[in-house]
C-alpha cells in the first residue's frame, strides 16, 4: 500500500475528527457570531432547490443571515435574491446588498473573497465541490458543503487533503444531516452500546420518484446539462453517489466502518429524461467481520418513497426509516415513539417529514455553534469516506465485478463533464 493509500484506512479517516479536541482555539473576538461580535453572516454558492431549503433553515433555526449569494446563471441568482430578501424582511434584515450578488463563471471566487460573509454554503453540482471547497477554505471562510464532496476517487482524495490542511483553522461541515436527527442519534448510540448483540447482516435502501426538471427549450445542450445536473452522471456522480449516499453514510455510521468490498448491478430501463444516470442499483456491500449489507435503490416513475437501514444481530434487530419507524426489536426492545405522518410526498430539495423533522436544524445549529465556540468541526475525511463508499458500490455495479476498498483507492478515473463554463460569462 502506498503512503497515499495508507491515509485512507478507517483510523486515518476518523483521526481528523478525533483530533478536533486538540485544535488551537481562536479568541472569541476573532470569531464573528460570539457575544463579542454579531450573528453569523453567510453566503450561498449555488441557488437551487437545496440552497433554498437549507439556506432558509439556517436563517430560521440557526440565527444566521444571508448576506451574499452566487450562481452561474442570472435568473437563478435573481430567484435566490428574491426568496431570501422576502424571508429575511420578516426578521427586519436589510436586503442583500447588490455588491454581494455574484454571477457567472467566477462567482465562486468572488463570494469566497467577500468580506461580508463568515461562512459559505456550497450547493453547486457535486462535480464542482472539491474545487469550490478548496477555493472557500483558501479564502479562510468556514464552509458547509453539501454531499457528495466529490464524484470520483481523485476528487475524494483531494477533499481529504483539503481537510488536512484546514485542521483546527476553520469549521468544515458536510451535509449528512441525518447524523444529527435525534431519533437517529438515539438508535445509533444504542447500536454502538451493543443493543443488537453481534451484528450479522443488514439491509439498506432508497426508493424514490424521478426528479423532474424543466426542459429549458432555449438553452444549449451544455446549459441544459448544467441546469439539470442531477440527471448527468459526470456532474452528479449518479444516483447512488448523489442521493443514495445518505443511507450508505448511515450504514457507515451505525457499523462504525466503511465497506471493504462490493459487488452489484445497475440499469437504466425506465427513465426517459435527457440524462444518463442509472434508474436503479442493487449492491451487496461487505463490511468488516464479513457483515453483508444488501443495498437497493431506484429513482424513476412515482413509487412510494421509502429510505431505511435495517441491521440484524444476535440479540435483536434495528429499523430506521426516514419517515416514522425508528425502533429496536428483541432483547433490548426500544421505540423512538414516532408515528406515520400520513404524507408520503418526498421533496428532492431535501424536505422530509418524520424521523428527520429536526435533522437539518440540529445539523445547522451544531455547525454554527462550532464556529462561535471555536470548537471547529472538520468533516472532510468523514465526507470523503462516505463518498468513496458510494463510489465503491457504483463502480462495482458498472464493472459487473467485485471491487475491494483497496482497489478503489487506486482508481485514476476522473469524471469530467467537458463543459467550458467560461461560455456563460
Amino acid at each position: 500500500m502506498t503512503d497515499q493509500n495508507k491515509k485512507l484506512d478507517r483510523r486515518e479517516f476518523l483521526g481528523a475528527a478525533a483530533a478536533a479536541a486538540s485544535f488551537t482555539i481562536l479568541k472569541p473576538q476573532q470569531v464573528r457570531g460570539t457575544a463579542a461580535n454579531s450573528q453569523l453572516r453567510f453566503g450561498i454558492l449555488g441557488c437551487g432547490g437545496r440552497a433554498t431549503a437549507e439556506g432558509s433553515s439556517f436563517v430560521e433555526n440557526a440565527d444566521s443571515r444571508v448576506t451574499a449569494i452566487a450562481d452561474l446563471f442570472p435568473d437563478q441568482l435573481e430567484k435566490g435574491r428574491r426568496h431570501f430578501d422576502d424571508l429575511q424582511q420578516a426578521k427586519g434584515y436589510a436586503p442583500i446588498d447588490s455588491s454581494q450578488l455574484f454571477k457567472g463563471p467566477d462567482a465562486y471566487k468572488q463570494i469566497a473573497d467577500s468580506k461580508e460573509v463568515d461562512f459559505i454554503l456550497i450547493t453547486t453540482p457535486p462535480y464542482f465541490h472539491p474545487h469550490h471547497l478548496e477555493t472557500v477554505v483558501d479564502a479562510g471562510k468556514h464552509v458547509y458543503c453539501e454531499k457528495p464532496v466529490a464524484v470520483d476517487v481523485p476528487g475524494a482524495h483531494h477533499v481529504i487533503s483539503i481537510g488536512e490542511k484546514t485542521q483546527g483553522k476553520i469549521s468544515l461541515a458536510v451535509g449528512f444531516q441525518i447524523r444529527n436527527a435525534p431519533p437517529m442519534v438515539d438508535i445509533t448510540q444504542r447500536i454502538h452500546e451493543g443493543a443488537l448483540g453481534k451484528i450479522g447482516c443488514g439491509l439498506a435502501y432508497y426508493y424514490c420518484a424521478h426528479i423532474d426538471r424543466p426542459q429549458w427549450p432555449n438553452a444549449s445542450a451544455e446549459e441544459r446539462r448544467l441546469r439539470n445536473w442531477v440527471w448527468d452522471i459526470k456532474l452528479s456522480g449518479d444516483i447512488i453517489v448523489e442521493q443514495n449516499i445518505h443511507v450508505i453514510d448511515m450504514c457507515n455510521w451505525m457499523l462504525q466502518a466503511h465497506p471493504v468490498k462490493a459487488v452489484g448491478t445497475r440499469d437504466r430501463k425506465v427513465r426517459t429524461d435527457d440524462g444518463n444516470c442509472s434508474d436503479n442499483f442493487n449492491v451487496l456491500f461487505t463490511y468488516p467481520d464479513n457483515v453483508q449489507v444488501s443495498f437497493g435503490s431506484c429513482q424513476f416513475g412515482h413509487p412510494t418513497f421509502d429510505a431505511a437501514v435495517f441491521l440484524y444481530g444476535s440479540d435483536g434487530s434495528s429499523e430506521a426509516h426516514y419517515d416514522w419507524r425508528v425502533d429496536i426489536a428483541g432483547k433490548n426492545k426500544w421505540d423512538a415513539g414516532l408515528r406515520p405522518s400520513g404524507d408520503e410526498a418526498f421533496s428532492a430539495s431535501g424536505k422530509f417529514a418524520g424521523a428527520l423533522d429536526h435533522a437539518d436544524s440540529e445539523k445547522e445549529k451544531s455547525f454554527v455553534a462550532s464556529i462561535t465556540s471555536g470548537q471547529f468541526q472538520n468533516q472532510a475525511a468523514q465526507g470523503a469516506e462516505s463518498a468513496l463508499s458510494a463510489m465503491l458500490g457504483r463502480n462495482a455495479a458498472y464493472s459487473g465485478k467485485p471491487i475491494t476498498w483497496e482497489q478503489l483507492q487506486k482508481s485514476k478515473e476522473v469524471y469530467d463533464p467537458k463543459i467550458d463554463i467560461t461560455k456563460f460569462a
